[in-house]
């Protein structure tokens, strides 16, 4: 069994999108053995509030990631590059100040059809593979802490 926490925040905009994000999300977690009683799910409006509430999972201290999911399309106006600049550096800063992994898993698309490419097209199902991002991540700081506090020795973090 895989010993981490997940949290998922899913953006309820563009909802068609950001379910089948979520349910690939969910598919591999599962292939990689986390059980559903190690993932929380919690929906926001919009993309904007998304590092708001991977602030407040990551204030929790009840996870080892956290997955953002969300989908912004690119519209006529400029509101798309606001909307996309607040999200990922928002969801960096989070990242960087609680020393977690934050999965940046919104698609930021010219159109609906690049989005759903994105889901099971030719590339495979890119919800599955932030999952195995997530975990990746959790695993890599794993053995970085293992590493540093057994040995207490520069330089052998991957020896």
């Amino acid at each position: 069994m895989m010993p981490y926490r997940f949290a998922i925040i899913v953006s309820e905009f563009n909802q068609d999108i950001t379910t089948e994000l979520y349910q690939g999300a969910c598919r591999g977690l599962a292939q990689a053995g986390v059980p559903a009683s190690q993932i929380d799910v919690v929906k926001v409006p919009g993309a904007v509030e998304i590092p708001l509430a991977a602030q407040w999972m990551a204030q929790s201290t009840q996870y080892d990631a956290i997955i953002c999911m969300g989908a912004v399309v690119r519209g006529e106006t400029d509101h798309y590059r606001y909307v996309c600049e607040q999200v990922s550096q928002g969801c960096q800063q989070v990242m960087l100040e609680y020393n977690m992994p934050v999965i940046f898993a919104v698609l930021t698309v010219d159109n609906e059809e690049q989005a759903w490419d994105r889901l099971g097209g030719k590339e495979g199902h890119i919800g599955e593979k932030y999952a195995h991002a997530a975990i990746q991540m959790c695993e890599l700081s794993d053995r970085i802490k293992h590493k540093i506090d057994v040995s207490n020795q520069e330089n052998t973090i991957f020896a």
